[in-house]
């Protein structure tokens, strides 16, 4: 049988891989050896000159249903893993059949939960990963996908600010429907529980948090988030003719979440208004600042930057100037100095620029209260790399303070974030 590769965007250098040999037994020369969450396939890590890519084994019929579901997902601009290819036709020396290979683009600066737990201990990152999950969930369901496996294990998290991304890895149960009836949606929310029940039990089992952590607490907050989520994006809302500002306020509320309008259902009857969000995306912050900046971020990383700019402003006295303008000062004087005095290993940054811009902004306040001062952006910036990024053991955990600051302090950021600063 003759080796076929399906993809949409090919990399000649696939071709290369060893396919006529079973992934488990690929040699330590082809895999890199990355954090792996659990799964029912056997997966692994290949790197192709720059890139790197995850390589999963299953059956012919499941990887190009995968894949063209993943490909679906992604042009909804739902945060999820690419798909590269399908490998099909594989075959070893002897003539004998492997399973058909699902290529998909290593995610950059992401962590399965398990090694998130193992890394940190900290069992009060739950509520965290749990909101990332159930945003997740919800954005799907906006945009018609049923997940239909919804757990911890098939999402890799990033670090967003004080919190967490999740990013869809497995969508082998997921369907595309022109709507997902209530049905369907309470049915993913049944799912997410009992798998992330089971998953916070092993957690347990495994010593990775605590055994006094209630699993059915966790339960319990996915369906109470995932329930006030849905609501606040979709929900009618009813008032009178004279209390028209509640418009603007349920806008305002979904842009603090994250959420842009883009379609609203107004319809009035007699001195009664009735209002409800039609059609809602995610994406509020980044889409501000890719626009005034050019830089990709997460969501809550934008609005963090986004505040810093709002700061730069009042404390270079540059208010009336051009939004724009007052940006590309900042990207000039503020942001590309800090990420350019970050050290690179082999040639490549082993940090995500927007992350490290905020853990700076965090290690700012912890050296200014021990200052007594406000210390300078630029100051603690080196401050940082010298003694915190330095004596990180791996570039990992470069992007993620938590060990050095707790949640307490990321929480206090987020916080302070928007605040006028002092002229530096």
């Amino acid at each position: 049988m003759a080796l076929r590769i399906v993809a949409h965007r090919p990399d000649p250098a696939i071709v290369s891989l060893p396919w006529s040999m079973p992934l488990e037994e690929w040699p330590e020369d082809v895999v890199v050896p990355l954090p792996r969450g659990l799964s029912r396939h056997v997966v692994r890590f290949v790197r192709l000159g720059d890139r790197i890519y995850a390589v999963k084994e299953t059956q012919e019929p499941i990887a190009l249903r995968e894949y063209s579901m993943l490909r679906d997902i992604q042009r909804a601009g739902m945060p999820s893993v690419s798909p590269q290819a399908v490998v099909t036709g594989r075959t070893t020396a002897d003539g004998e059949e492997l399973p058909t290979a699902l290529v998909t683009n290593h995610l950059r600066f992401s962590l399965p939960y398990r090694v998130v737990f193992e890394r940190y201990l900290q069992p009060s990152l739950i509520p965290s990963l749990v909101d990332a999950l159930v945003i997740l969930l919800v954005r799907l369901h906006l945009a018609g996908f049923y997940w239909g496996d919804v757990s911890l294990s098939n999402v890799l998290f990033r670090r967003d600010a004080g919190g967490y991304v999740a990013y869809l890895v497995d969508a082998e149960t997921s369907e595309h429907r022109p709507e997902i009836s209530r049905r369907l949606r309470e049915y993913d929310v049944q799912v997410g529980r009992e798998n992330v029940f089971a998953e916070i039990c092993d957690l347990i089992a495994s010593r990775s948090i605590p055994a006094d952590t209630d699993a059915n607490a966790v339960t319990d907050l996915i369906h109470e988030r995932y329930t006030t989520l849905w609501s606040e994006l979709t929900a009618e809302e009813s008032f009178s003719t004279q209390e028209m500002w509640r418009i603007e306020r349920r806008i305002e509320r979904l842009n603090e979440l994250g959420f842009d309008v883009q379609e609203l259902d107004i319809r009035t009857a007699g001195d009664t208004v009735h209002l409800q969000p039609v059609v809602v995306e995610a994406g509020h912050y980044q889409r501000q600042l890719r626009e005034l900046t050019g830089i990709e971020a997460e969501d809550a990383q934008a609005r963090r930057m986004l505040n810093d700019i709002a700061q730069f402003t009042v404390t270079r006295d540059l208010v009336g100037l051009e939004k724009s303008a007052v940006a590309r000062r900042w990207l000039r004087e503020t942001y590309q100095p800090i990420i350019a005095m970050a050290p690179d290993e082999e040639g490549e940054l082993s940090f995500e620029p927007a992350q490290l811009f905020h853990e700076i902004l965090v290690h700012r306040i912890k050296i200014s209260d021990e200052a007594g001062h406000r210390v300078r952006l630029l100051d603690a910036a080196q401050d940082y790399f010298d003694h915190v990024y330095a004596t990180a053991p791996s570039s990992n955990l470069r992007t993620n303070l938590q060990e050095s600051y707790g949640l307490e302090e990321l929480g206090r950021a987020d916080e302070e974030a928007g605040e006028p600063a002092e002229r530096e």
